[in-house]
């Protein structure tokens, strides 16, 4: 359990590298759109589109590492209701589950999306005709990832609750 945890933590990372990788990347094209639009009136003409794709990748790959930093907004009264390890560790383990199971249903719905866009060839009306399925990948792929956190999140709040250790609020 504590293997699979360490594995799933670093996958989110490099999906969380991965989205800042393209937050900059997305910086870039629009820093260029604007430069060549405000002294060459030209554009390249795919900055709207691919900041936009872009822009879904980056939410959607940034929602495990999210999840894993404890950066996600949570609602602690239940947390300061219960007294003892043993409650507030159920109760992060009872929410992660509720994840785990809301997100494993959006990955499957999404996947069904990504593959109608495969089976159609579905392509965008810019000027670029991209193939929607290749932007459209990244919800499903992110959907599957912070569902794997959910799953190693469980795994390690059991892990704690076993080896007894002691629950600290303000890390949660």
């Amino acid at each position: 359990m504590e293997l699979f945890a360490k594995m799933i933590d670093r996958m989110t990372n490099a999906f969380g590298l991965i989205a800042g990788m393209l937050m900059l990347t997305g910086v870039v094209l629009v820093i260029t759109e604007v430069i060549l639009r405000t002294f060459f009136d030209s554009t390249i003409y795919i900055s709207e589109e691919y900041t936009a794709y872009f822009l879904v990748a980056i939410s959607f790959f940034s929602l495990a590492y999210t999840l894993k930093d404890k950066g996600h907004i949570r609602v602690n009264f239940l947390f300061k209701l219960v007294k003892g390890t043993t409650g507030r560790y159920l109760i992060d383990i009872y929410s992660f589950t509720a994840g785990f199971l809301i997100f494993a249903v959006i990955t499957v719905v999404t996947f069904h999306f990504f593959l109608d866009s495969i089976i159609t060839g579905s392509q965008s009306l810019q000027i670029t005709r991209t193939y929607l399925a290749i932007p459209q990948s990244t919800i499903p792929l992110g959907s599957l990832i912070i569902t794997l956190q959910f799953a190693s999140e469980i795994c390690k709040s059991i892990l704690q609750l076993r080896k007894g250790e002691a629950y600290h609020l303000e890390d949660s």
